[in-house]
């Protein structure tokens, strides 16, 4: 009996030994690969551009269309931008290693429209409601020697009980924003809202 119990100490010691140094190596992984990972900062961009046309003196108009029906124009004043450009604000930032550990960055160009694509994509896009950041940069080498963000691009998907909930947001730098929602309560048909906020675009389109 003595043996018996003794051969079973020495196999719980040794599980043990081996759970606790496979916890380690793990913790030491994902460390070694949340400091390898040196992310853009999308929300950064867009708290800069935020920041810009607060100290501006741009007319701001916002243009919401309901279900391609209902379509009501009207002027923000500068206090209110940063309001209107909440859901880009909110975005996880990149540039945190602990949110940098949850996503992956894919390089592109795209011959047709002549950009630089940076997408940075959720491992687990279950556990993520972003489900994209994206970056369209323009080579501007004939310019100033530098690489310039032209369009940001974000896509949301929330699904639960509750419903759908989806947004696509696009930024054109230093112009103007769409975001566009998309929701859906269980047994309600689907409900479409179409923002758009110009300050420096120049049209209406």
């Amino acid at each position: 009996m003595k043996k018996d119990n003794l051969v079973s100490r020495k196999f719980c010691f040794l599980l043990y030994y081996f759970l606790v140094h496979l916890f380690l190596y793990q913790a030491v992984k994902q460390a070694k690969n949340i400091e390898s990972k040196h992310f853009i900062s999308v929300r950064s961009l867009i708290e800069r551009q935020v920041a810009h046309v607060d100290t501006s003196l741009f007319s701001i108009i916002k243009i919401t269309v309901a279900d391609s029906v209902h379509s009501d124009t009207t002027y923000i004043p500068r206090e209110g931008f940063r309001k209107e450009a909440k859901d880009f604000l909110e975005i996880p930032d990149l540039s945190d290693p602990a949110v940098a550990s949850r996503y992956t960055e894919a390089n592109s160009f795209d011959s047709l429209i002549r950009k630089v694509i940076i997408t940075y994509s959720p491992i687990n896009s279950k556990n993520d409601e972003i489900q994209k950041q994206e970056l369209l940069v323009s080579p501007d080498i004939i310019v100033d020697s530098s690489n310039k963000v032209t369009n940001i691009i974000i896509n949301r998907i929330k699904k639960n009980r509750d419903g759908y909930f989806g947004q696509q947001m696009l930024w054109n730098i230093d112009k103007s924003f769409v975001i566009t929602t998309t929701t859906q309560k269980p047994n309600e048909r689907e409900k479409v809202i179409i923002t758009k906020v110009i300050w420096n675009d120049g049209t209406l389109q």
